[in-house]
């Protein structure tokens, strides 16, 4: 038995191994933003990086901007409180989303946007579909101001469960803390630093889950502790209903849409290097789930053995299961590095989307189209603090779970873009009007959905009626409503 002095200079030393590890790593990320800033200079090379990177850096910042902090805090938890179900459909409608998104849409965009000299998703829509108006613009800009303000919100809301739980902070602290350090290195180095940081954050993701996994299994294999006694829900794989599968593999349907990702997409250095991209990405994606899911569930029997706290009860949350998995299963010389990796995963997704809010504004509302393009740039730079501050805000007054937020924007984007994007690159007929039907009808059915329908007893994801909703009006108004010139539709080889 450790005396008190003696468990006090104990605890000291972690926290310092804690400080000096995370500490480390912020530097890094920093580091890289600021060679980004060196290598950046116009507002193309800040918002899509001149169309330079590889199949590896492209196909790992989408997954990991992708995956977010829903893969290491949301997914975990969901499983954890309510078992494999939770988890399963989910990530096959995620799989098969994914996969069609790389096949369908990623080389077509790719080349089409560069053909209608393109970099940001309301542009491309707008040259598409030859908008002079700058209708089109507007109203895609306002859809992503609206969704990914609260899509980044729930990331500073992950990074704060990180902070609060890693150091004992205040939950205002911690989310002054996680805002500051997203916005730091993207600020610097825009589109370079969000892929490259983003493919850092990727890798140690892929391996802070591969390692709790395998450390919280081997903790609890031979014991006599039973997942199944526990949770008698852990391993039932049936939802309940066919809406509430239906519902929960619709989110794979959302890829389609997602601005964050499909900036890869746009960004790649050729529509060549997309089968390479999909491999590692998709390979990266399906392990990544599957080891997610594995530790919501070895979580249900490790917190049982070991009387892990916080996790349920008055005042829980089962979103914290794998930051007290790590904190419980790794040594401190080491646990500060596995703990970086959520907010390595939240970083990666809300620098992306601060990327894009901040590109909408510079290049998709008219507010500074006479200003130069490296003035622009550093326009885009404070626009990402400015819309950080709003996120800020609004994660600090929100009271839900960080898969709710995720789950209102991506059926946000999934409905308002998705089935706009497919149809844009393989129907030469869809038209102008076609295209503002869906964004307006895809944006309104989701808001509606989500705070006025509801079946009482089943999961109803919002996503699910609303992208089929969209994609039979823009086909509706497309059939009655003028075609795009067959130069551009020449030019585009539709």
């Amino acid at each position: 038995m450790l005396a008190m002095p003696e468990k006090i200079n104990q605890l000291e030393t972690i926290m310092t191994l804690l400080y000096a590890q995370f500490g480390l790593y912020l530097i890094m990320m920093l580091g890289i933003g600021y060679y980004s800033m060196l290598k950046t200079k116009n507002n193309e090379g800040f918002i899509i990086g001149g169309r330079t990177l590889g199949p590896v850096t492209t196909a790992v910042s989408a997954g990991a901007s992708d995956m977010s902090g829903w893969l290491m805090l949301g997914l975990p938890g969901a499983v954890f409180a309510g078992g494999l179900s939770e988890g399963l459909w989910i990530s096959i409608g995620l799989i098969i989303g994914a996969y069609t998104n790389w096949v369908v849409v990623a080389a077509r965009i790719r080349t089409f946007s560069e053909q209608l000299k393109a970099f940001t998703l309301p542009t491309y829509i707008s040259n598409r579909f030859e908008d002079n108006t700058g209708v089109l613009k507007i109203v895609s800009a306002v859809v992503i101001l609206f969704f990914f303000t609260l899509y980044v919100a729930s990331g500073l809301k992950g990074g704060t469960l990180l902070f609060a739980h890693t150091f004992d902070a205040s939950e205002q602290t911690a989310m002054i803390i996680t805002t500051l350090v997203i916005v730091s290195y993207t600020f610097l180095g825009g589109y370079l630093a969000v892929c490259w940081t983003d493919l850092v954050q990727g890798i140690l993701m892929f391996f802070a889950l591969v390692f709790c996994a395998l450390l919280a299994y081997f903790a609890i294999a031979g014991s006599e502790v039973s997942i199944a006694e526990i949770n008698p829900k852990a391993f039932a794989w049936k939802t309940g209903s066919l809406l509430t599968g239906a519902s929960l593999m619709a989110w794979g349907l959302g890829y389609f849409g997602q601005p964050h990702i499909l900036a890869r997409f746009l960004g790649i250095r050729s529509a060549e290097d997309v089968p390479a991209a999909r491999r590692v990405g998709m390979t990266w994606m399906i392990v990544a789930l599957i080891l997610s899911t594995c530790i919501g569930l070895v979580g249900i029997g490790y917190a049982e053995l070991n009387g892990l706290t916080g996790l349920t009860g008055e005042g829980g949350n089962s979103e914290r299961i794998f930051l007290a998995l790590s904190s419980a299963v790794f040594s401190p010389w080491i646990s500060g590095i596995i703990l970086a990796a959520v907010l390595a995963a939240v970083m990666s997704t809300a620098d992306s989307q601060l990327l894009v809010l901040s590109s909408s504004l510079t290049e998709d509302l008219s507010l500074f189209k006479n200003v130069s393009d490296e003035k622009k740039a550093w326009i885009s730079r404070f626009g990402i603090a400015g819309f950080a501050l709003i996120a800020y805000v609004i994660a600090a007054n929100d009271t839900g779970s960080i898969l709710g937020m995720v789950g209102y924007a991506w059926s946000g984007f999934g409905a308002a873009f998705g089935p706009l994007i497919i149809l844009s690159l393989v129907w030469r007929d869809t038209t102008k009007y076609g295209a503002i039907a869906g964004i307006v009808i895809g944006a309104l059915s989701t808001f509606i959905v989500k705070n006025f329908v509801s079946f009482e007893g089943h999961y109803f994801f919002e996503l699910l009626p609303s992208f089929f909703i969209a994609f039979i009006s823009i086909i509706v108004v497309s059939t009655f409503t003028a075609k795009p010139s067959e130069a551009l539709l020449n030019k585009l080889k539709l």
